[in-house]
């Protein structure tokens, strides 16, 4: 019978994610030729080509394909083991304030891992603007806090940086009228960015909402009575950028940004880590995380 190693398995999954062993090395802090060597010794236990080195970047073969799917099972798998075993030590709750804009794809891939690592400390999401995630973060009422600016402030620690861009309804055409109508929450922190670019190009706006509620800005826009900003990655189905080349100003990029309250708390920090490493690294490798810092935390 010949077994399958784990620390093997998350190798191979890192080279598969990553695209190539020199950036999944950097990624698992280990050096190429250790990682090298690992898939090597994988090939040679299943006996199959798993990696297709002909080109000039690093592909999966049929068989590395099939075994990537089973080697996301078994490395989730282990983690959740692992998890279950060593977390009897930690309970409490944690609160994660995170913009509405930005809860998805990465935030709920975050938390179903940490809970499986560490499923008696509960997590509180709040959702609401990176205004009022600052303000709560000052009082004290959120240990973790994901922000939207355009530069991290004290304490801060970039993630990612996205495109900034307008948004609009489907086949839209609202972006051409002048004045160019509007619609953004009250609060929305790409508000007063849009309307210093708008300033600056000398474009006439105005304000065909005032509102709190993201939902009533949204459904605005998608009925192509306004337009607004939103991050690249954050456009919903039901609306799209605005290609309107020269018609519009450039709005730039924004931060995603990270916040920690002071104070040694084990459990904040492992949720902020598995954070990091879906912003970093791909939620594939938030599952080596969960490990590690379990075992750690031990």
């Amino acid at each position: 019978m010949r077994n399958l190693d784990i620390t093997t398995l998350r190798s191979f999954m890192a080279v598969a994610d990553q695209g190539g062993v020199t950036r999944a090395a950097g990624a698992l802090n280990l050096t190429q030729s250790a990682v090298s060597m690992q898939l090597k010794r994988l090939e040679e236990n299943l006996g199959a080509a798993l990696l297709d080195r002909s080109g000039r970047k690093v592909a999966l073969t049929g068989e590395g394909e099939l075994l990537l799917t089973y080697a996301r099972r078994m490395v989730a798998m282990n983690d959740e083991v692992v998890g279950r075993l060593t977390e009897t030590t930690y309970e409490g709750e944690l609160v994660l304030g995170v913009p509405h804009d930005i809860v998805y794809p990465q935030i709920p891939q975050v938390l179903k891992r940490f809970n499986a690592a560490y499923p008696r400390v509960k997590v509180h999401l709040k959702s609401s603007s990176t205004m009022r995630l600052h303000d709560a973060m000052a009082r004290g009422e959120a240990d973790i806090i994901l922000t939207t600016e355009s530069r991290a402030r004290e304490g801060g620690e970039m993630l990612t940086e996205l495109a900034l861009r307008w948004t609009g309804a489907l086949h839209g055409q609202a972006w051409r009228w002048r004045p160019l109508r509007l619609a953004f929450c009250s609060c929305c922190i790409f508000r007063p960015i849009v309307l210093d670019k708008l300033d600056e190009a000398g474009i006439d706006w105005e304000m065909a909402v005032e509102s709190e509620d993201d939902r009533a800005v949204e459904a605005l826009i998608s009925a192509d009575l306004a337009v607004g900003a939103l991050l690249e990655t954050s456009i919903p189905p039901h609306q799209e950028a605005i290609a309107g080349g020269n018609a519009l100003p450039d709005l730039g990029v924004q931060q995603i940004n990270i916040y920690a309250a002071s104070g040694a708390n084990k459990m904040r920090d492992a949720l902020a880590d598995m954070i990091r490493q879906v912003y970093r690294n791909g939620p594939a490798l938030v599952s080596a995380g969960a490990a590690h810092l379990a075992a750690a935390a031990v």
